[in-house]
């Protein structure tokens, strides 16, 4: 059972007489054997979790969220204030991200300093992957936990001696679930989706990729060996968000990078003016900074 916002659990929480309580009939065994799907995602479904009412949790939920996300916003504001291009990268375990971040760096290190926050439950080998690029990277091992928080991230950007007008790169857990929920004072989530994943998991995870500003589709070098349908995987992904952004590359080929690098490098920009923009405005006579 993940620790941090209770997701998880033996059963998802339901044992089979809690079952049989709820639903009045012989319980789960019965329902699977009959082929009935079961909806616990939509509207009042009368389960208990842990001894909770599904009201309570949605209470516990909000209390959980509500603390992250003034975590998020303090480490948002420490972003800004420094032009600090943030990235919370997201996806399934086996996507490719830490493949993705790897060569990502090699073609921007040059150009513009970098960091990294590194997330998995346990070990620190991704960590290391990045430290062998030569930029720095802070490894978060959540233990039973699916996914980082914005608490977790601020400790990490206390660790990490981010010069201004940098970027920030967010490993999370491998999990397309509960990282959706999670704002981490990033600028935008990416999902990254393996093409060797199905088409479908837009569908199958839709908070995921309703929250990403941006889908990569990765391994596209192995597409001639797949059945994978990229046209209906996009439009599976836009029935969910319409506007999201949809690059299509191979990091291990380099097939597709170019558009990748091209789209960081524009935000970063962005950010960069914008904090001068703000201290420019800052330094100009009250009187001037009313007339503007």
């Amino acid at each position: 059972m993940c620790t941090v916002c209770g997701c998880g659990g033996e059963e998802a929480g339901l044992t089979e007489h809690e079952h049989a309580s709820d639903h009045g009939h012989d319980g789960f065994r019965y329902r699977a054997l009959h082929g009935r799907d079961l909806h616990f995602g939509h509207g009042p479904a009368q389960i208990h979790v842990g001894g909770m009412s599904q009201q309570r949790l949605v209470q516990v939920e909000r209390d959980i969220l509500g603390k992250n996300n003034a975590y998020a916003r303090e480490n948002r504001a420490f972003l800004a204030r420094r032009g600090i291009f943030a990235l919370n990268l997201v996806s399934s375990p086996g996507s490719g991200k830490t493949t993705l971040l790897t060569r990502t760096i090699e073609r921007m290190k040059d150009a513009l300093a970098i960091a990294v926050i590194e997330g998995d439950q346990q070990t620190s080998f991704d960590a290391d992957r990045i430290r062998a690029t030569g930029v720095p990277a802070i490894q978060i091992n959540t233990g039973k936990g699916c996914h980082l928080d914005a608490h977790m991230v601020g400790h990490a950007l206390e660790g990490l001696d981010l010069p201004e007008d940098s970027l920030l790169l967010i490993e999370n857990v491998g999990n397309l679930v509960c990282p959706a929920a999670f704002d981490l004072g990033e600028a935008y989530k990416v999902a990254i989706l393996s093409v060797t994943e199905g088409e479908d998991k837009p569908l199958k995870y839709p908070d995921m990729f309703h929250a990403a500003a941006v889908m990569i589709l990765n391994k596209i070098d192995l597409l001639p060996y797949l059945d994978f349908d990229v046209a209906l995987c996009i439009e599976y992904a836009r029935r969910v968000n319409p506007d999201i952004r949809v690059i299509k590359l191979s990091a291990a080929s380099g097939e597709g990078m170019d558009e990748w690098i091209a789209w960081i490098g524009e935000q970063v920009r962005m950010v960069q003016q914008k904090r001068l923009s703000a201290g420019q405005a800052a330094e100009r006579p009250a009187v001037q900074q009313g007339l503007a």
